[in-house]
């Protein structure tokens, strides 16, 4: 169950980071991305002290969290918002991702 509370502290903090291209860009209505901003970080926050409650180590809880969510991030901006993605900024992706899977791997269970 802790783990099911850390995805939605991601999905909700990429949602919150997300909304935020929206809240800084051009428009006239930027109140509604920046309470999608303040809500999304206090349900991130939310959920990821329930993951941790419910038993998840700080340190996994934390390099998921992150890790994911800055490889989530990358793509929603390669994809919708047409940023540049070079095989460099791939790469370190796939590095995060290994990174974060070897803590989860290595961790006790």
């Amino acid at each position: 169950m802790g783990y099911l509370f850390l995805a939605g502290a991601i999905v909700a903090e990429v949602i919150a980071t997300t909304a935020l291209k929206f809240a800084t860009g051009d428009g006239v209505n930027k109140i509604v991305p920046y309470v999608i901003v303040i809500l999304g970080y206090i349900a991130a926050f939310a959920m990821l002290a329930q993951s941790l409650a419910k038993g998840v180590p700080l340190g996994i809880a934390y390099a998921i969290w992150a890790g994911v969510g800055v490889v989530l991030v990358v793509a929603i901006s390669w994809l919708f918002f047409k940023e540049s993605l070079t095989l460099v900024q791939v790469a370190g992706m796939v590095l995060v991702i290994g990174g974060v899977t070897m803590l989860e791997l290595g961790g006790k269970h």
